[in-house]
């Protein structure tokens, strides 16, 4: 099928004003923010193995013996000394993701006059073009390099300083023809949001050691090296190349403090990359990159290209700019591609940029929604690959989660809480009793990542995978669900402690937290019970297992709806804390989940709709974006549209006066502040607008075409976007119909529907 070709580029007319305005690249491992600025450039580094801190003691020796405790005072229906007992099975707060440091090009001479920046999301390549010369800066998987390439317009020459810094300890020197910096993390961070100090604590002994190398490739004119910092003079092009290494060795040893070790590894990328010379390293990214990105088009409408983008976001409401839907489509497989690649960590709660020494909720993998979402688009809209930091991350967390569950619960399997940061945490944090238990206790995060596993068995039919990697961690995650299930005085199976994650519930005029069987527990496990109980009938092993699993399907405790007609949120009817919660827990088996669907419970999926009718639209971005899946799960084609109107919200610009939940300058979604899952969510849920599969009980798997099609997209088309089942599907429709579509790749039969009607049916 023919498709349309985009643009996909972001594009200024100015210099970025600040960090939120900058332009992001990565290979997933280095990341920069470049600010394209007239009389200085400036990178903004990162490295996504530099965090503060090391492996430490997270399990709490003291927190089985509250469960029983716990588990008593909900009998008696004492929510007061229940959440007060449940603090007492907390431990440390996670550590925090750091920033690298900046590469600043101060420029001689006048630089002032018209400029355009902009970011090509299908090359990978940020550009610059100014009154005395261009740029352009790739971040390099193939090389492991950061480059950037200045060309002096004709007439015109080079002449600059490019110096390296930190915000933490450092030092910058010369080194065999390269500038060196050597830096080192903070050996603790407190988080952003504790007045505890200090706040930031640095003893030189345990803090991980950094290093960054730039090498340069001059044209004409003449440089050199001073003082750690590189000049050049009268060129008529220069070629900076940059690389990072830090002392991380593995999640459970502490890394190493000397940054002097971290050199050779560091400038050993950067003499590599330019002994191959810019053309080869472009030409390797190029191949790269667009291997992944171009695997996906898109075409929703007319795209106002010569737009600034910020001023199209403003501007979006006015209408006829659908091409800006679809380029923040593009925009969240870009930032996927860019921030988890294979061997690299998984992207964090910024992706891998971060200015701060202490970011907003420390950076780290907030896994009660928040990690997990960051990974939605990755199947469906073809990058699969992306999704591999995170599955080694699962394996990781289960070996230490398997301690985490012996000690703190006295269960089997592995478990993991709120919280994981780069040295794999698995204890609940809090700081052993500071914590609010509606975040702190969630211990359900471990089973919801494994839920990710059944989604990669789904997409990408094998029984290889499945028995050496997929089903031990699901079954893992399960066992621990299973030996935390209890019968409650009704002969009802549930969890306690049970948290709805951060809401809480108003009872005898105060709010609390802890209960039995929320219904977010009970969804992760409905689905991760099904999931692994169907990888062990596909595997034929382990029938026990399967019996008990099947018999806790069938005692659990059931979804319910309250007389408002919503989906209740616990066991028991309470009244909501904050009726307009950002989370929404309880919905999960809606979405991401596929156990309560449109076919199976369509009273159930009423109530979900009526539960996001009284949450309200608004709310942070993240959460706007999984409203946004949600409705289209449901089928509800204009109510899901409307949710992208609530994200195309301009914040944080000298343009608007809106500081709330929406898009920043570049794109970045906002919390606020800046937290990159509502890209990737956003992604997530408009290819759910545009293609939906389910596999049934038969082994078939249902494949929907434009199941929540809104009437802005009239016309348009796409390709590459992905089943279950390990197809890839191309569509195009006019006025609301559609005209051609193909499946290719199908491993297992399947069913194409479009508005309820069967149009084919496939046989691999």
């Amino acid at each position: 099928m023919k498709m349309a070709a985009a643009l996909w580029t972001l594009w200024a007319a100015g210099p970025a004003a600040d960090w939120m305005a900058a332009y992001p690249i990565g290979n997933g491992r280095l990341g920069a923010m470049v600010f394209g600025g007239a009389a200085e450039e400036r990178l903004m580094l990162n490295e996504d193995t530099f965090w503060s801190g090391g492996p430490v003691q997270d399990n709490n020796p003291g927190a089985q013996a509250q469960i029983p405790l716990i588990r008593e005072a909900l009998a008696r229906r004492d929510f007061a000394l229940a959440e007060s007992l449940a603090t007492k099975m907390q431990g440390p707060f996670t550590q925090s993701y750091q920033p690298l440091g900046d590469l600043r090009i101060a420029f001689e001479g006048d630089q002032e006059g018209p400029l355009r920046r902009s970011l090509n999301l299908a090359d990978g390549v940020a550009s610059w073009d100014g009154p005395n010369m261009t740029r352009e800066a790739i971040a390099s998987a193939p090389d492991q390099v950061i480059v950037l390439r200045l060309r002096a317009k004709p007439g015109e020459s080079l002449s600059f300083r490019a110096s390296l810094s930190s915000a933490g300890p450092s030092k910058v020197q010369n080194m065999a023809g390269l500038a060196v910096m050597l830096t080192q993390a903070p050996d603790h961070v407190e988080p952003n949001y504790r007045s505890k100090e200090p706040s930031i604590v640095y003893d030189g002994k345990k803090g991980m050691g950094a290093a960054a190398a730039v090498g340069a490739e001059v044209s004409g004119g003449e440089w050199g090296i001073e003082d750690g910092a590189i000049w050049v003079k009268g060129a008529q092009e220069c070629v900076l190349f940059v690389s990072a290494a830090t002392g991380f060795r593995d999640a459970q040893t502490w890394p190493d403090p000397n940054p002097e070790n971290a050199v050779a590894p560091a400038a050993a990328a950067v003499k590599s990359a330019m002994k191959k010379g810019w053309q080869a390293v472009l030409k390797d990214h190029l191949a790269d990159h667009r291997g992944l990105f171009g695997r996906v088009d898109l075409n929703l409408g007319p795209s106002r290209d010569d737009v600034p983008t910020e001023d199209r976001v403003l501007a979006w409401r006015e209408g006829n700019d659908p091409g800006l839907e679809a380029l923040a489509f593009q925009y969240g497989r870009y930032l996927l591609i860019a921030s988890s690649r294979p061997g690299s960590q998984p992207a964090n709660l910024q992706g891998i940029w971060n200015p701060y020494q202490r970011p907003p909720w420390s950076a780290n993998y907030t896994i009660n929604i928040n990690a997990q979402m960051n990974y939605w688009p990755a199947f469906t809209t073809n990058l699969a690959e992306c999704a591999e930091p995170l599955e080694r991350m699962v394996a990781e967390l289960a070996k230490r989660g398997a301690e985490t569950a012996r000690v703190n619960y006295g269960w089997g399997g592995w478990t993991a809480h709120h919280n994981t940061d780069l040295w794999r945490q698995t204890g609940p944090v809090g700081a052993f009793g500071e914590g609010w238990p509606g975040w702190a206790n969630f211990n359900m995060g471990g089973a919801w990542l494994a839920l990710h596993l059944g989604d990669r068995w789904q997409f990408e039919p094998g029984l290889d995978w499945l028995e050496e990697t997929g089903y031990p961690l699901m079954k893992g995650a399960a066992e621990f669900g299973l030996d935390g299930l209890y019968a409650n005085e009704a002969g009802v199976w549930g969890t306690a402690p049970s948290t709805s994650a951060e809401n809480g519930f108003r009872i005898n005029g105060a709010t609390r937290t802890v209960s039995f069987a929320c219904t977010q527990d009970m969804a992760i496990l409905r689905e991760l019970f099904q999931n692994t109980l169907q990888a062990a009938r596909a595997l034929r092993k382990d029938p026990a297992f399967r019996a008990r699993l099947s018999e806790a399907l069938e005692k659990m405790q059931p979804y319910q709806v309250n007389a408002k007609g919503q989906l209740m949120e616990w066991s028991e009817d309470f009244e909501e804390s904050e009726p307009g919660h950002r989370h929404l827990s309880h919905l999960i088996g809606a979405y991401p989940g596929r156990h309560v669907s449109l076919d199976r419970e369509p009273e159930l999926m009423r109530a979900v709709s009526r539960t996001l009718d009284l949450r309200g639209p608004d709310s942070t971005g993240w959460s706007m974006a999984w409203k946004l899946a949600l409705r289209a799960r449901l089928g509800q084609a204009e109510e899901a549209w409307s949710m992208i109107g609530y994200l195309l919200r301009l914040t944080g610009s000298s343009k608007t006066e809106f500081r709330g939940g929406g898009v920043y300058p570049n794109l970045f979604g906002a919390h606020p502040p800046f937290q990159i899952d509502g890209n990737f969510g956003a992604t997530a849920g408009m290819a759910e607008m545009l293609i939906q599969s389910h596999e049934m009980r038969d082994g078939r798997v249902v494949i929907n075409l434009l199941p929540a099609l809104p009437k802005a997209w009239a016309s348009g088309s796409f390709s590459g976007l992905r089943v279950r089942g390990g197809g890839a599907v191309s569509a195009i429709w006019k006025d609301g119909e559609l005209l051609d579509f193909a499946v290719d790749g199908m491993e297992k039969p399947a069913v194409v529907e479009h508005r309820g009607r069967q149009i084919e049916v496939i046989e691999p």
